[in-house]
């Protein structure tokens, strides 16, 4: 009888979560979409933050630790998260988007500034583990990259 009444209860804890999921949804409709994409954008920012702080001489060079945040960039870059930025997920219908509406016109040129930061990211991968000097020269492309995309795009903080 108890383990029944577990289930029970358990499937009344699922059901109530996934009703009040469910809720939140319809009130801000590209709610998931937008804390996924930006947490990816977080563990980016993680890895360029290891490989900045080793550039900077904020942290002395590991060679080990600047090929993990390179070889991880370029995983972040390369997943497929074209489903995470659906029209009407900007900063203008939902103030928890930074991402600007401009993103979404006409000509916006967004595919060639993707392509920039694979680029960048497949030559840091490529050289973040050879030592210092090689990591410093990755980090320009990587971000002026970066900043392509964020200096047309995203809502200034």
């Amino acid at each position: 009888m108890r383990t029944i009444l577990s289930g029970l209860a358990f499937v009344a804890t699922a059901s109530a979560l996934t009703l009040s999921g469910a809720a939140q949804a319809q009130d801000a409709p590209f709610a998931g979409q937008i804390k996924a994409r930006q947490g990816i954008m977080m563990y980016r920012a993680i890895q360029l933050g290891t490989l900045g702080a080793m550039a900077k001489g904020e942290v002395d060079y590991d060679a080990a630790a600047a090929q993990k945040a390179a070889d991880n960039l370029l995983s972040a870059v390369t997943i497929d998260t074209s489903m995470l930025w659906p029209a009407g997920s900007d900063s203008a219908a939902d103030p928890t988007s930074t991402a600007l509406p401009d993103l979404w016109a006409e000509g916006a040129e967004v595919a060639p500034k993707g392509k920039a930061m694979v680029e960048a990211a497949t030559a840091m991968q490529a050289e973040a583990g050879k030592g210092l000097d090689n990591l410093k020269a990755a980090m320009g492309a990587v971000g002026a990259a970066c900043g392509g995309c964020h200096k047309a795009f995203r809502k200034p903080n």
